[in-house]
C-alpha cells in the first residue's frame, strides 16, 4: 500500500495492475486514498478506526469526484468519527433498507449492462429463479442457508448445471453488494456448486447434419438462416445474432464482426463461402419483399414507411435491435430432427470436421477468432485471410457434400480444396 503525494497529475497517472487492485495513501491526509481496481475503476477512500473495527469507507469515484471534493469529504467524516459517529455503518443501515430486487436493478444497471455482453442472460436468471423467490427481501437478511436453498432447489428440479450459474450469480450480485457497502459479508461463502461440470465435445456426425439442416427448412427464414450461418461461418451465436447488413461487404465476401460484438473484444474478419453469400442475399431479397408488403398497408392507413432493418437478424418485437435468443427454436429443432444438440454444437462441429479433413489447427482458431498467448501471440502478425477463405470454402463444399450425400456415401477429405 503505498504512500504518495496525491495530486491531479499523479491520480490521472496512476495505472491498474493486472489481477488485484492496490490502494495508493496520501501522505498529506492520514487514512484518506485512492483505489485502483484491477479494471481501472478509481474510487476515493477514507480509512479510519471505530473501536476495534478497522472502515474503509467509499467517498466516490474519480473522475466524476475531483481530488478537492473528495478531501472535503473525507474531512466531514472525519470530523462525524470524532463525534462519536460512524460513516461506514450509516451508510450501511441506509443499504440494508433496500430489497433484493432494488439491488438486481442496480447490479444490471451499473455493472452487467456496461460491463457484461450477456447481461440478458444474468436478467433471465433473475426474473425466473430469483426475484419470485427474493424480491421483497433485503439483502442483508439473506443468509447462507437460503441461498443454499435456493441452489438446491434449481438442481432438484433437474438442472444441476444451471444450479452453477444461479449461484455464480448470486455470488456475483453479493460481492457486488459489498462493493457498494450494502454489506459486509457475503452469504455464498461456502456453498458448493450442485452440478459437476464437464467440457462438452458434442460433434455432429454426418446422418445429424443432414436431420438438422432438413428440420431448420421448415423454420421461418429469420431463424432457419441464423441456424444455417452458424454452421457454414463457425462463429459464435451471439455474433451470428449481431450480424448487420453495413458489416457484410458481399463484393469481396467478407463480414466484418465489430470488437463490441466479439466475445473476446477483438474485431474478426470472416470470409464468407458460396453458400452463405447466398443465403444472406436471399434473405435481403425476403426482407425487401416483406418489407414493401408491410408498407403498402401502412400507406393504406396513411402511416410513414418503415425503413429497412439494420439488423440481419432484427427481433420481430424491438425493430431497433437484434434478434436475442432462440431457445425455443433450438427445442423446436432438436425436438423436429430428434438429434440432441445445442447450437454451441455447430461451432464445434464445423470446427472439428475441418481440423480432421486436415486443415491447420492455427487456419481453424484464426478462424474462431481464438485468443491467443504467448510468444506466437507477440511475434506472428500474418492475418491468414488466405488460408482462411480457403478453408471456409472447403468447409461449404464438405457440407454441401454431407447435405446431398446418403449413409453409404464416404465423406471425401477436403484439404485439397482451392479457393473460390
Amino acid at each position: 500500500m503505498p504512500i504518495i503525494n496525491l495530486n491531479a497529475r499523479k491520480v490521472a497517472s496512476l495505472k491498474p495492475v493486472t489481477s488485484r487492485q492496490v490502494e495508493y495513501w496520501d501522505a498529506d491526509r492520514s487514512g484518506f486514498g485512492l483505489r485502483v481496481s484491477a479494471s481501472g475503476c478509481k474510487t476515493w477512500v477514507l480509512r479510519y478506526r471505530r473501536g476495534r473495527l478497522q472502515r474503509r469507507l467509499n467517498l466516490g469515484t474519480c473522475p466524476a469526484m475531483k481530488l478537492a471534493e473528495a478531501r472535503l469529504a473525507a474531512d466531514e467524516a472525519k470530523i462525524a468519527v470524532q463525534k462519536g459517529g460512524d460513516p461506514f455503518a450509516d451508510r450501511a443501515k441506509e443499504k440494508a433498507a433496500k430489497t433484493f430486487a432494488e439491488l438486481a436493478h442496480e447490479y444490471l444497471e451499473r455493472h452487467a449492462k456496461p460491463n457484461k455482453k450477456t447481461w440478458q442472460e444474468d436478467e433471465r436468471i433473475l426474473d425466473k429463479d430469483l426475484l419470485p423467490k427474493w424480491r421483497h427481501l433485503k439483502p442483508a437478511d439473506i443468509k447462507r442457508g437460503d441461498v443454499r436453498a435456493m441452489v438446491e432447489s434449481v438442481a432438484d428440479r433437474g438442472a444441476p448445471i444451471h444450479a452453477n450459474r444461479v449461484l455464480a450469480l448470486v455470488r456475483k450480485m453479493f460481492n457486488f453488494a459489498i462493493e457498494r457497502e450494502w454489506l459486509e459479508f457475503n452469504p455464498c461463502h461456502m456453498v458448493k456448486r450442485p452440478g459437476k461440470e464437464q467440457a462438452r465435445d458434442r460433434v455432429l456426425s454426418s446422418d445429424e447434419i443432414r436431420s438438422f439442416w432438413a428440420a431448420t427448412a421448415v423454420e421461418e427464414p429469420l431463424i432457419r438462416d441464423a441456424f444455417r450461418l452458424r454452421l457454414l461461418t463457425a462463429q459464435r451465436g451471439g455474433e451470428v445474432l449481431c450480424m448487420r447488413w453495413a458489416d457484410i461487404d458481399f463484393d469481396s465476401g467478407w463480414w466484418t464482426i465489430p470488437a463490441e460484438f466479439a466475445k473476446n473484444g477483438l474485431s474478426h474478419h470472416v470470409p464468407l463461402n458460396p453458400q452463405a453469400v447466398t443465403i444472406l442475399k436471399e434473405l435481403r431479397a425476403w426482407q425487401s419483399k416483406r418489407l414493401e408488403v408491410v408498407n403498402v398497408g401502412r400507406a393504406k392507413k396513411h402511416l410513414e414507411a418503415k425503413k429497412q432493418s439494420e439488423w440481419v437478424f432484427p427481433s420481430r418485437w424491438y425493430e431497433e435491435e437484434s434478434l436475442a435468443w432462440t431457445r425455443k427454436a433450438t427445442k423446436r429443432i432438436r425436438d423436429s430432427c430428434g438429434v440432441d444438440f445445442r447450437p454451441h454444437d455447430l461451432r464445434r462441429t464445423a470446427a472439428s470436421l475441418m481440423t480432421g479433413s486436415g486443415i491447420s489447427r492455427v487456419v481453424v482458431q484464426k478462424i474462431l477468432n481464438h485468443v491467443e498467448t504467448g510468444v506466437t501471440a507477440v511475434y506472428d502478425r500474418h492475418s491468414y485471410d488466405a488460408e482462411k477463405r480457403r478453408a471456409l470454402n472447403a468447409w461449404g463444399r464438405l457440407l454441401q457434400h454431407i447435405l446431398t450425400s446418403t449413409k453409404a456415401e464416404k465423406v471425401v477429405p477436403i484439404t485439397a480444396g482451392r479457393a473460390v
